[in-house]
């Protein structure tokens, strides 16, 4: 069970509590991918790997090297499960809204829960590769992931 995805992204910096480290972020076509990919891997052999995460193969230029993408939630996430009205007064929309505003409300919140499934991933990206390919923060990175 393996597939390649290739994309064009942006280097990141990021300062964590432990240090600097470099790395990309994989959202879009490529993200759904990743993710049905680790749902047909759990139903296959029945549990997840560590952090929800998937084991690469990652090539950036000439560089090859063995690693693992991890799950993010997406800014959109956090928007669309951020609640919006109290119980008390969806009680009160739901007895005055007439059948089409329920249909509309249902469809708006199905939208809503869709994006709320969309998973972005990560991926770190070593000093090693970097001086390997001469690269830097905010550098476009042309990645070819082999998903194992």
């Amino acid at each position: 069970m393996t597939d390649t995805l290739n994309a064009t992204l942006h280097l990141q910096r990021w300062q964590g509590d432990r240090g600097t480290y470099h790395l990309v972020n994989i959202d879009g076509e490529q993200a759904e991918h990743i993710t049905t990919h680790a749902a047909l891997h759990r139903m296959e052999y029945g549990k997840q790997r560590g952090f929800g995460s998937v084991k690469v193969i990652a090539r950036i230029g000439g560089t090859e090297w063995k690693s693992s993408v991890f799950p993010q939630r997406s800014s959109s996430e956090a928007v669309a499960l951020k609640p919006t009205r109290s119980s008390s007064e969806a009680v009160a929309l739901k007895s005055t809204r007439s059948s089409s505003e329920a249909v509309a409300l249902k469809s708006t919140r199905s939208s809503s829960e869709a994006i709320a499934h969309q998973k972005q991933w990560t991926l770190l990206i070593s000093k090693k590769v970097m001086r390997a390919e001469d690269l830097a923060a905010g550098d476009p990175v042309e990645l070819e992931l082999e998903l194992l």
